[in-house]
């Protein structure tokens, strides 16, 4: 009998820290059941409070697909996304609003089913020169290019959010404002301009300025870059800029159709870095800037603003200057974040940043 106290005495204390269970799904989802471990009993930091249901509205997938209507959660899996979300006040300086966990259909699921029926197919077949445009009914509109959903290394992360719960401080227990409505999550960005509320339309997009391809080209070089903004010449990279740091990345180097290239270091300096000047950082560009990389042979890829200027977790874009007269060169790119190799630009000539 000694010995079974203490088992009794850590049951009771196990079902006193989990005895408050909420449903925080409505009858169209399937229930989940929330077990807050207010005790702090286990090693999950982010359990401790209540968890709040956000009211998810009808969301219609429509663009460049064969398929258009009305996205159907049921069924779907629920992933969860913790952030610190912050965002730019009146004066453009960080403003922090609080730290959470969302939990909600990813947009990876949402778009797995859509059928792709690029505008310029004919021109150029890849879709990483695809993108999503999101709005909601104010009409209040983010972009997310089709790499950041389904190229990453860290799948999931951008998420429409279905419940919340706050990521209470343990000494200081700030009690961080809650949302009142669903809202896109974007787990990967720093600034949180793009978690805007109650999205109600998703609209695949290709890239619409139209460039000449020449497949197969070899070999292939371009002694610069030339950058544009709105379809105006601002610049031209020629030679990496003197007060640039130098970066190695480690990588194994992975293609979706030829499997594995290389497992070599790559070298270069961030691409973010070279681009700051002729495209400043504030809350448009934020939310609905979009780079287009153009290599010398028309392959071309999309990546947001936000995907490149406004990470939380260092996984860069570099630009990697290449041997004279090497073939793929003399300017190429690597996407750190990247699971597959397949928006590293060879021979890039062209940088185009629009809004």
């Amino acid at each position: 009998m000694k010995n079974l106290l203490p088992l009794t005495l850590i049951l009771l204390s196990l079902i006193s820290c989990s005895q408050t269970q909420k449903k925080i799904a409505d009858d169209k989802i399937i229930p989940v059941i929330q077990v807050i471990d207010s005790s702090d009993m286990t090693n999950n930091f982010y359990d401790n409070v209540e968890t709040y249901s956000l009211p998810v509205r009808d969301l219609a997938i429509d663009g460049e697909i064969a398929n258009p209507g009305k996205v159907d959660f049921k069924g779907l899996p629920v992933h969860s996304v913790i952030v610190k979300e912050t965002l730019l006040d009146s004066t453009g300086s960080d403003r922090f609003v609080g730290a959470y966990r969302y939990d909600g259909y990813s947009l990876f699921d949402i778009l797995d089913k859509s059928i792709l029926k690029k505008a310029n197919s004919a021109e150029f077949k890849p879709i990483i020169d695809l993108y999503v445009e999101i709005e909601n009914a104010d009409g209040d509109k983010v972009v997310f290019s089709w790499g950041e959903i389904y190229y990453p290394n860290n799948l999931h992360k951008i998420i429409i959010a279905r419940s919340v719960a706050r990521i209470v401080p343990s000494k200081t227990k700030e009690l961080w404002p809650l949302p009142a409505e669903s809202k896109i999550i974007a787990g990967s960005d720093l600034v949180t301009e793009r978690n805007i509320s109650s999205p109600v339309k998703i609209t695949v997009k290709s890239y619409s300025h139209s460039f000449a391809v020449q497949q197969g080209m070899t070999p292939m070089f371009s002694p610069g870059i030339s950058i544009f903004s709105s379809s105006k010449k601002v610049g031209q990279i020629e030679s990496v800029p003197q007060n640039q740091s130098i970066t190695t990345f480690n990588t194994i180097f992975y293609g979706r159709g030829k499997g594995i290239h290389s497992t070599t270091p790559f070298t270069g300096i961030l691409l973010k870095d070279v681009l700051i000047k002729d495209y400043p950082l504030n809350r448009e560009n934020l939310k609905t800037g979009l780079v287009c990389i153009v290599g010398k042979d028309g392959y071309r890829s999309v990546i947001t603003y936000s995907e490149l200027f406004n990470r939380n977790d260092q996984q860069e874009f570099m630009l990697i200057k290449t041997k004279p007269q090497e073939d793929g060169g003399l300017y190429r790119i690597f996407a750190a974040a990247d699971f597959f190799s397949d928006r590293a630009i060879k021979s890039v000539s062209e940088i185009h940043l629009s809004n």
